[in-house]
């Protein structure tokens, strides 16, 4: 199946790469100008957040968009804000139930159904491009021993027209505001007053869900500084780890 990019778009599908990450990553290094979209059928060498390896089975999406941004320094949270809603909406047209979890999971049901990776290159404290990686089950889920897993209930879509929504919604995010980017996340996600435990990287902490800042941070009640980098591990009141 051939599914044409947006306008302003080039897509670039592969059959096996090792990873969609690297390529985009190696496409910024050697001077693209950006609005490039890389998709694989397979990866032999996918990574997760964290350096955690992500196994996708054929048939599910393996996709990273370079951009480079018009802004010179951009907020962080602002990219994992539109990549999650860009990501939401596309596989939205394929079931309910979904909702996003800061940072950068879609979960179906309360299991993980897609995540998402940034890496940035940053120069003379300007953001040069920005890659975000996306994958997400549409065809079959993975096992880890860590997690519940969910792929999207059948006939799963194919990769490449999922990919082309999502460009299509990241078109649509580009000129939105950071308060309406954070109001439209916050729909999406779990409610407000939810008790989540959060990973920082020398301990866990505990709240309430209290929203987030207009850059994307984490505010959790009780806790007193906004969380830029974590992640959410358990939620109470849904007793789930994620």
């Amino acid at each position: 199946m051939t599914v044409d990019a947006p306008p302003g778009w080039r897509l670039h599908t592969h059959e096996t790469l090792a990873s969609t990450q690297d390529e985009a990553i190696a496409a910024a290094r050697a001077g693209d100008p950006g609005r490039l979209a890389v998709l694989a059928a397979r990866q032999t060498a996918g990574r997760g957040r964290g350096g955690r390896a992500w196994v996708a089975p054929e048939g599910n999406l393996n996709l990273s968009v370079l951009l480079r941004p018009a802004s010179p320094v951009p907020a962080p949270g602002r990219w994992a804000l539109m990549a999650g809603l860009a990501l939401h909406d596309a596989l939205s047209r394929h079931t309910s139930g979904l909702t996003l979890k800061w940072p950068n999971d879609v979960l179906l049901h309360g299991a993980k159904l897609a995540g998402i990776l940034i890496d940035t290159e940053v120069v003379a404290g300007a953001v040069a491009w920005i890659v975000i990686g996306m994958g997400a089950n549409l065809r079959a889920a993975p096992h880890l021993p860590d997690r519940e897993v969910a792929h999207l209930p059948p006939p799963a879509p194919p990769a490449q027209q999922v990919a082309a929504a999502v460009l299509r919604e990241l078109e649509a995010l580009f000129d939105a505001s950071d308060a309406a980017l954070r109001d439209a996340w916050l729909d999406r996600a779990h409610k407000l007053g939810t008790t989540m435990e959060v990973e920082l990287p020398h301990r866990r902490v505990t709240g309430a869900f209290a929203g987030l800042t207009d850059t994307g941070e984490l505010l959790l009640a009780g806790y007193e500084t906004p969380i830029s980098s974590g992640e959410v591990v358990t939620t109470a009141k849904q007793g789930l780890l994620f």
